[in-house]
């Protein structure tokens, strides 16, 4: 385990005071990138959820920040590493455990106020700093425990817990568990880049077409024959085949009246990215239709350069938005439109609601009936049942429930690994 100054056992006996290559004789700057793995490997196996990703931010972290003490390794980490005030205890510990001595903050917003503050005042390292200075590096590249000189004037700071998050965790660990109506315009542009990391797979289907393929169970006589030519005529060899598979089309039906504003501007922003290319297999690109008071086709929007544009494409194109819901009628006319035509035959529907039907229910339930039997797989997407007190008992929700063949919430962004789950699974 690479250490920030000395190995653990040197760094116990020396009470955090150490050098980084060895000081003056030693072999240079530190390994950043070795110190960020072995300590997001040991907070890991400790039990936090600390990946590549934070390790890779970690060593950018200390990049920036020009770290030159084990004061600035803690304020750097403890911004990087932990995302919930409930892992501090837990960091703190591990910290101690392999740099050999007491964290030089307890209070996590004191460590990152700290860090931003020493940035904003020195601008940077000064060029003239000498071995005298107890935080510099000069030619041996000293590193010393600075703790105390960098807590001076802050022991007034609030320990407020919120202000601990706020400074804590990262802008993209706070949005992943947010519910999608309460994140501002530009919030949910800053989902964007986030869920351009999720990947689509829908399951795949058998096709009338064959491959040829080793260990395939049909025999395929006109490779073997051709095959013959090569060796005289004698068939050495016979030449087998296996069913060619392709991916299924993906069909989203998305709610867009008034009680599902935010969330179906979120998820037109998931089948954004995911049209723009975080697909796997050969996965076609998804139909996308909205509906409220009357059903509109919205894929060709999906083709717009930004986030921004698609969504006032869509707009521009379906007039019912924000309006009232009838999911049956609006069922009604995709099944007779395009459903039943082909463009729902085998392939995995996806309905974005949250059940509150304006017309009648039997229609609804009707509807889903008639899709249930052309399509492979119908999943629906109800914010509603985040709560662990719902349950479907009147409404449209109702009439639809038993022809669904899964029913997530999608309601924020770690909630979507649980829709993209749904619609893979065989």
């Amino acid at each position: 385990m690479p250490a920030y100054g000395s190995p653990p056992a040197a760094s116990s006996r020396g009470a955090g005071h150490g050098a980084v290559g060895g000081g003056p004789d030693g072999g240079g700057l530190p390994d950043v990138a070795s110190l960020a793995a072995g300590l997001g490997t040991a907070l890991h196996t400790a039990g936090l959820p600390v990946g590549p990703d934070r390790c890779e931010r970690l060593a950018r972290a200390v990049t920036v920040m020009n770290a030159r003490s084990v004061a600035d390794l803690h304020a750097c980490a403890l911004a990087t590493m932990v995302s919930d005030p409930s892992q501090v205890g837990t960091f703190e510990r591990v910290f101690a455990a392999l740099f050999g001595t007491p964290p030089p903050f307890t209070n996590p917003a004191e460590a990152a106020e700290s860090a931003f503050q020493r940035a904003e005042e020195s601008g940077g390292p000064p060029a003239d700093r000498t071995r005298s200075d107890p935080g510099g590096w000069s030619a041996g590249a000293q590193v010393t425990d600075t703790g105390a000189a960098a807590s001076d004037g802050l022991d007034d700071e609030p320990s407020d817990d919120a202000l601990a998050v706020r400074r804590v965790a990262s802008a993209a660990e706070r949005l992943r568990s947010r519910d999608f109506t309460q994140l501002s315009a530009a919030e949910l542009r800053e989902l964007v880049s986030l869920m351009r990391e999720l990947t689509l797979a829908v399951p795949p289907r058998r096709t009338r077409r064959y491959r040829r393929a080793r260990d395939g169970k049909r025999p395929d006589l006109r490779g073997t024959l051709r095959a013959a030519r090569r060796s005289g005529g004698e068939a050495i060899r016979v030449a087998r085949q296996a069913p060619r598979s392709r991916p299924r089309r993906l069909v989203v039906l998305c709610d867009i009246s008034g009680s599902m504003e935010s969330y179906a501007r979120a998820l037109l922003m998931l089948m954004y990215c995911l049209h723009g290319g975080q697909l796997r297999g050969g996965q076609t690109r998804p139909e996308v239709f909205s509906f409220a008071t009357r059903l509109t086709r919205l894929t060709p929007a999906l083709a717009a350069a930004t986030p921004d544009t698609m969504l006032a494409k869509a707009a521009e194109a379906a007039p019912d938005w924000s309006g009232g819901t009838r999911i049956g009628a609006a069922l009604k006319e995709f099944n007779d439109r395009y459903g039943a035509r082909g463009l729902a035959r085998n392939a995995v529907v996806l309905i974005i609601s949250d059940g509150w039907e304006t017309g009648e229910p039997a229609l609804l339930g009707a509807q889903m009936a008639r899709l249930s039997r052309i399509a492979h797989r119908i999943v629906w997407a109800n914010p509603r049942t985040q709560s662990p007190r719902y349950s479907p008992e009147v409404g449209g929700m109702a009439a639809a429930w038993p022809y669904c063949d899964a029913v997530v919430s999608a309601h924020s962004l770690d909630a979507l690994d649980d829709l993209l789950a749904a619609l893979a699974a065989r």
